[in-house]
């Protein structure tokens, strides 16, 4: 982990590279990232970063790549989609989450975008189905449960390298 993370520095910094930050522009980079449709959402998640440019220190990168490693347990990955899923940071999925969640995996062109009544549907049934307590929104707890119920999660559920 250690030679990767130093890999994404330029060459003078990289004796440096545990007090160093790597900018989001190098973790994007990453095989693993470079075609993931939440790629800016994930940078966003695991970056510690006070300016808010989503740059990581070399434990943000670790904490990264073992949620996305195999050994990582089902409530650990889950609790990090739920963060990546929840666009606005406000603790819940909701229809304005769900929308970008489904563009994300639908693709931003016009031609893989559904209509409107497409969408609406879309998000009427994942909300039937995962919203528990019935309030229009989905929590934690909520969307855990739903995964829990799904054993193909962290192996297709993008959390994986």
């Amino acid at each position: 982990a250690y030679k990767r993370f130093s890999e994404l520095l330029p060459k003078e910094e990289r004796e440096n590279a545990c007090s160093v930050r790597v900018p989001k522009s190098q973790i994007l980079t990453l095989p693993e990232l470079r075609a993931n449709p939440f790629q800016h959402r994930i940078c966003r998640v695991f970056s510690t970063s006070d300016s808010g440019d989503d740059s990581m220190s070399f434990e943000d990168f670790l904490d990264m790549l073992s949620v996305f490693s195999d050994s990582a347990t089902s409530d650990i990955k889950s609790h990090y989609a739920f963060r990546i899923f929840d666009f606005d940071d406000d603790g819940t999925l909701d229809r304005k989450d769900l929308e970008k969640l489904v563009n994300c995996l639908t693709g931003q062109g016009k031609e893989s975008r559904l209509s409107n009544a497409e969408m609406e549907q879309l998000i009427r049934n994942i909300l039937e189905e995962s919203d528990i307590d019935k309030d229009g929104t989905i929590n934690l707890s909520e969307f855990q449960h739903v995964v829990s119920r799904s054993p193909d999660f962290t192996r297709y559920g993008g959390l994986q390298r």
